[in-house]
């Protein structure tokens, strides 16, 4: 397995199988160019297998934090640690650039993330309620 940073629009589309929807070239360019968002791609025999986003978030007055955004791993890679190693290697990146933690929001019953979080060495800290502003069914980005 090989890890490394998605640094062109075309790997981002050539892993769109790994996303929850087909990814867009210009939505993958503007995340390519955001400073602070992260996509690590685990390629398996050069496939890619799985993948992490990560987004820096800084506040005057706490400094860096590394969201974990998203994780994801192809069905026949699952269950060989590549969600553990994809964790591990956002958490580290994050220790290179500073950030005082790394924190995912994850739904209580989601036992495989939940398990795979912790074997990458997070650990809960409280109840977590997630509250939204949902714009309806708005496909091409243009809303607030």
């Amino acid at each position: 397995m090989d890890i490394r940073p998605a640094s062109t629009v075309g790997e981002l589309l050539a892993a769109g199988r790994l996303f929850d929807a087909q990814p867009r070239a210009e939505w993958a360019a503007r995340f390519l160019a955001a400073d602070g968002h992260v996509m690590l791609i685990a390629y398996v025999d050069g496939v890619p297998a799985g993948f992490v986003s990560g987004i820096e978030m800084l506040h005057p007055d706490k400094g860096t934090e590394m969201c974990l955004y998203e994780l994801g791993v192809d069905e026949p890679f699952r269950r060989r640690g590549i969600g553990k190693a994809l964790t591990r290697a956002l958490v580290d990146l994050a220790l290179e650039r500073g950030c005082y933690d790394v924190w995912v929001g994850v739904e209580p019953d989601n036992e495989a993330a939940l398990a795979t979080y912790e074997a990458a060495g997070a650990r809960a800290d409280g109840r977590f309620a997630m509250l939204a502003w949902e714009f309806g069914d708005d496909t091409d980005g243009s809303q607030p």
